[in-house]
Parts: structure tokens; sequence; C-alpha cells
């Protein structure tokens, strides 16, 4: 069993941010569900999580949304790990980052936190030697760092992730699970 989880703020306000890629392309991953392989997100108030499965290769994967602002999502990941009783070297963390190249995406088995709060405190709070698929959302230096993650993707900035970076991400992620 693996288990990718989704780095994203879950209230309206935050919808299609740049600290949202995780659940952007989530939406797009869902839009493809042809096959019918990928259930609805589900909530559970109790554990503060959407859940997804997905069948992929006869092999479940369990997709995770915290229900959680981004940084207190440490919490939810804690959570599911230990309820399913996945192995850390299963998880994949999808999320964004404003230190490489335009529209790159990497891959890591682990590493360390590239100063994302977020992976920070996965990190500090339990361990580091998960996986990690991060994407690159480019720093506006006109912009404080908080303002410009939390800024709204452009239109054309929506398209081509539509169209050049999330079929990148799937296949990446396809090549990694």
């Amino acid at each position: 069993m693996k288990l990718i989880v989704w780095l994203w703020n879950p209230w309206i306000e935050y919808e299609k941010t740049r600290h949202n890629l995780g659940f952007l392309f989530l939406d797009w991953l869902v839009s493809l569900n042809k096959n019918n392989n990928l259930t609805n997100f589900k909530e559970e108030i109790k554990f503060k999580w959407f859940l997804s499965n997905w069948i992929l290769n006869s092999e479940k994967i369990i997709l995770l949304k915290p229900n959680t602002f981004m940084n207190l999502s440490w919490d939810s990941l804690r959570k599911i790990v230990d309820f399913y009783k996945i192995d850390v070297s299963d998880i994949i963390v999808i999320y964004d980052d404003m230190s490489m190249d335009f529209w790159k995406i990497r891959f890591r088995d682990s590493w360390s936190s590239w100063w994302h709060n977020w992976i920070k405190s996965i990190i500090n709070h339990f361990w580091d030697n998960f996986s990690r698929i991060k994407v690159w959302i480019w720093l506006n230096s006109n912009f404080d760092v908080s303002d410009w993650v939390l800024s709204k993707f452009t239109k054309d900035e929506l398209i081509s992730l539509e169209i050049e970076i999330f079929p990148n991400v799937y296949n990446l992620l396809l090549e990694k699970l």
C-alpha cells in the first residue's frame, strides 16, 4: 500500500493558489479517471482528512488531503500512517517550491526540507525518509513569500499547468509508484 499526500489549504479562499498546487494536480488527475480506478474523496472529520483510493496495477494507493492548514498537516499524515500502518518509504509528498527553475519538477527519495515549512514540520515531527515531488512555482520578487504562495495562478499559468506540468508530474508519479 502506498500513500500520496497532497499539500494544500482546504478552504475556498485558497483555491487555485500556488500553495495548492497539489490540490490542482489532484483535480486534474480525477478528471482523467476514465477507468473508475480512483474513488471520490470522502471526508473523515475525526481524522482531519479527505481520502481517496486509487487502484493502480492491482496496488492500492491512498490519496490524502489533510483537512488542516498546511503547516499543521503533519497531524493528519501521522494519523493515517499509524491507522493504516504505512511504511514511511511508501509515502510520496507533492508540494510547491520556489527554489528551482521555471516549471521544473524534482523527485527525491529523501532530502532536506528545502526550507519548506510543511516539509520541515513532517521531518521535525517524525521522519525524513519519505519521497518528495516538488514543482517550482516561481517567486516574484515584488511579493512577500507568504503573499506570493497564497496568490492565485494566472489564467496562462493554469493552462500551462494542465498542458505541460501535470502530465509530467503524473508520468513521474507513475514511474515512482
